[in-house]
């Protein structure tokens, strides 16, 4: 595939970018190309109309999100990054394992581009499956320079119809400067029907519960980090704006779901129907599990399949983008949908099957008072997220922020063993750059069939456990939260590959 004819399909892309992309097969042409090239330029960008916002942020190739990339599995690719924002910008490829200087990251394996000045990524994408790409220059990416990232496996079966959904949130900019310095008074909320930690639904209220008095909404909470946003987008358009998907009856769809918010976790329903999650961060679950509602950390992918079974209209809504007066969410219809009310999903989670680690993992519970063997490791670290508190906005990693966090040393063929805990009110996104690592524990609970991720949350109270193998390129990986606000203000470290050849 030559660059011209790459750059002719993403513009194509890009006209169908509100609401939703749709993914036809590749050409032929396109698959047996050994080389896949593109160029994405950064510019100054007003946000349309549809977004819901009055907004300047930052744009790849003149649309949010970025161009859809795509290439298939072997391929090996190159972009040419122009920035023109203003200032220094980079390109980190989310997900990917891929040499330590084309990772994207400023000050550690690149210097920033300059204003004006170009930069030559290349390398071949690995792992299969649904990526992202995305600024790691301050707070470029919540400006909008980011976009998805799909390896296609031509092994894995093919739905009728398949779709990649952005989850994003335009902020208000005076709000995330504030929730830096710790000065914010924006409320934070969860959705109705969530226990106070947001990791699970609550019970269906009963009948006598009911007129007790009992409420299922959970109103202003924690996740969000006192950030105020002006709009809440799904492919850059926000609701009535999103362009209604048209089905037919019998069709299979999948649907790849990322959440390239600063801050917030998504919880995701479609009305009328039931989503069978096969794959997490790209990477397949050992099992499909099958659920009312997907929980989306920031920065986290999801691949869910459904089928249309009957005539009508479906609102595919994320609940958290519903506060404020503005709708996260597009309408799925078959043709005759006319003849058929628009179906709306609960707007609460009580007695919904949530999407969550234990259940995608088959967790149970570690034994109590007794210590649980997770296999063999030669590296063990645990790591103390904290600050937060009032008067002190800086997060931390054991005490300590970005670079004076302790940072983890690790040889190649090291087996590492990563215990987080969390003490704090908040939950956070750790993200381990240049890794596919394992999720073996959660909050006291073993899963039985780890979870291959790249993103995972750590909940607000609790812990969580990673097992990986020290077996990618040598150079200094981040490992960070990727709620934006934390990351900016220090809850940031590195793994080391020592004695780099």
């Amino acid at each position: 595939m030559r660059r011209r004819d790459f750059l002719q399909t993403t513009l194509a892309a890009g006209t169908a970018a509100l609401s939703w992309t749709l993914l036809p097969p590749m050409s032929a042409r396109a698959a047996d190309s050994d080389l896949v090239e593109v160029t994405l330029e950064a510019r100054p960008y007003r946000y349309p109309r549809v977004t819901g916002a009055n907004f300047t942020g930052l744009a790849y190739n003149g649309q949010v999100p970025g161009p859809l990339l795509r290439v298939r599995y072997g391929q090996s690719f190159r972009a040419r990054f122009i920035n023109h924002t203003g200032s220094g910008s980079t390109v980190h490829w989310h997900g990917m394992i891929l040499p330590n200087d084309m990772d994207g990251v400023p000050y550690v394996t690149q210097a920033p581009v300059p204003n004006g000045g170009e930069f030559l990524y290349s390398f071949k994408p690995d792992p299969p499956g649904f990526r992202w790409y995305h600024s790691h220059v301050g707070d470029q990416d919540a400006r909008g320079l980011f976009g998805a990232f799909l390896v296609e496996d031509p092994r894995e079966p093919r739905a009728d119809v398949e779709v990649v959904l952005i989850l994003h949130d335009v902020p208000d900019l005076h709000s995330l400067h504030a929730a830096l310095a710790g000065t914010s008074d924006a409320p934070m909320y969860l959705p109705p029907g969530l226990t106070a930690t947001g990791m699970r639904a609550q019970p269906a209220p009963s009948r006598m519960s009911g007129m007790s008095g009992m409420s299922s909404s959970a109103g202003p909470m924690r996740m969000g980090d006192g950030l105020k946003y002006l709009s809440h987008c799904i492919n850059g358009a926000a609701y009535p704006q999103t362009r209604p998907l048209i089905l037919k009856v019998g069709q299979t769809v999948r649907l790849r779901v990322l959440n390239a918010s600063p801050t917030l976790t998504h919880y995701v329903r479609l009305a009328g129907h039931e989503l069978r999650v096969t794959h997490s961060d790209g990477n397949p679950l050992v099992r499909p599990v099958t659920v009312d509602a997907l929980r989306i950390g920031v920065a986290e992918r999801y691949d869910a399949w459904f089928e249309v079974t009957r005539p009508g209209a479906w609102l595919l809504e994320s609940l958290m983008g519903a506060h404020g007066g503005r709708r996260q969410a597009m309408v799925i219809r078959t043709a005759d949908a006319a003849a058929h009310p628009l179906q709306v999903p609960p707007q609460s989670l009580a007695g919904a099957r949530l999407f969550t680690y234990g259940l995608a993992g088959d967790g149970v519970p570690l034994a109590a008072g007794t210590p649980e063997s997770f296999g063999a490791a030669n590296v063990r670290r645990t790591l103390l997220l904290g600050g937060g508190t009032p008067g002190h906005p800086h997060w931390t990693i054991d005490g300590k922020v970005w670079p004076n966090a302790p940072r983890i040393d690790v040889r190649h063929g090291d087996r590492v063993e990563i215990a987080f805990e969390n003490p704090t009110d908040m939950d956070h996104p750790m993200h381990l750059h240049g890794h596919i690592f394992e999720l073996i524990e959660v909050s006291g609970e073993r899963l039985r069939r780890p979870l291959a991720k790249d993103t995972s949350l750590v909940p607000a109270g609790g812990t969580a456990r990673w097992r990986f193998w020290a077996d990618s390129p040598p150079g200094r990986w981040m490992l960070h939260c990727h709620n934006l606000v934390h990351q900016m203000d220090g809850m940031m470290t590195e793994v080391d590959y020592v004695h780099r050849a």
